[in-house]
């Protein structure tokens, strides 16, 4: 065979076997059919705040409905740019105002409330008793109507003594606090200590919850409890903190350390168009 002839076949086969290749393992693209229309990519130097225009602190250490223990503040020592490309919301074990220990809380209140869409942020998680990150939203209509009649949908939420452990959940009328619906997933590797997506596509009447693209809850109106009502199609924000104590998990004991960082590479929000 020249060598002609023999580069020739080589190349065919090197193009058939690749195209076997994808056919096998080409995978559905979880974005198509989303547009992205909204982002912070936590770029810029480190000790800045999280940009202004996309986000506000809650302040305070009043316990937040759920005995927590630290107090929200609104300095770079709490939340901040980490100069990497991350946002770190930092709990600190320091007396301040009151509380013994300080953390931040931040939301889109205001600057970005939106109905529907795919709601994304790659984050590495922190962990010990009693830590308590979370990405979640709120119905925008919170300081007229209360909660949990404007509803919540908890994007992730994490026992930090839990290590593999993320939860999803909803919170309304008829099933809030622990009669909240949701389920959890078990993190390959555990979901402390390395990045990971934690994604809701939240569409009419069908909510869906992710790690890293794989689905692990669903829920639609039918499966709330009898006489409750479907809250989720009105505009909500979005929040991201990390809590320290209170009834859900616990509070800190001597094996905790601080500080404890969560780092947000990014949170990203797309729509369908015909949702837009």
């Amino acid at each position: 065979m020249t060598y002609r002839r023999a580069a020739s076949l080589t190349a065919a086969l090197a193009i058939l076997a690749s195209g076997c290749g994808n056919t096998a393992t080409t995978k559905p693209d979880p974005l198509a059919g989303w547009e992205l229309v909204w982002s912070d990519e936590f770029d810029g130097d480190a000790g800045q705040l999280p940009n202004p225009e996309n986000w506000s602190f809650d302040v305070g250490g009043g316990g937040f409905g759920n005995n927590q223990l630290e107090h929200n503040t609104d300095r770079p020592e709490n939340a901040s740019l980490d100069g990497e490309g991350n946002l770190a919301i930092t709990a600190r074990r320091e007396a301040y105002r009151g509380n013994a220990y300080t953390s931040a809380r931040i939301k889109t209140q205001g600057k970005f409330e939106a109905t529907y869409g795919r709601y994304e942020a790659r984050i590495l998680l922190p962990e010990g008793q009693g830590i308590w990150p979370a990405f979640w939203m709120l119905g925008s209509n919170f300081e007229e109507v209360g909660w949990p009649q404007c509803g919540e949908i908890d994007i992730m939420e994490f026992r930090g003594q839990d290590r593999a452990l993320v939860l999803g959940t909803v919170h309304g009328p008829g099933y809030s606090g622990g009669q909240g619906i949701g389920d959890r997933t078990s993190v390959s590797g555990g979901a402390a200590g390395s990045f990971h997506r934690y994604i809701v596509e939240w569409e009419p009447d069908h909510i869906r919850w992710y790690v890293d693209d794989v689905l692990f809850h669903e829920l639609t109106p039918a499966d709330l409890p009898p006489s409750s009502r479907w809250v989720y199609d009105h505009p909500f924000f979005l929040i991201l903190n990390v809590a320290v104590g209170g009834t859900f998990l616990g509070n800190p004991d001597a094996s905790t350390q601080f500080p404890q960082t969560m780092l947000v590479d990014y949170v990203r929000v797309y729509q369908r168009p015909e949702n837009r």
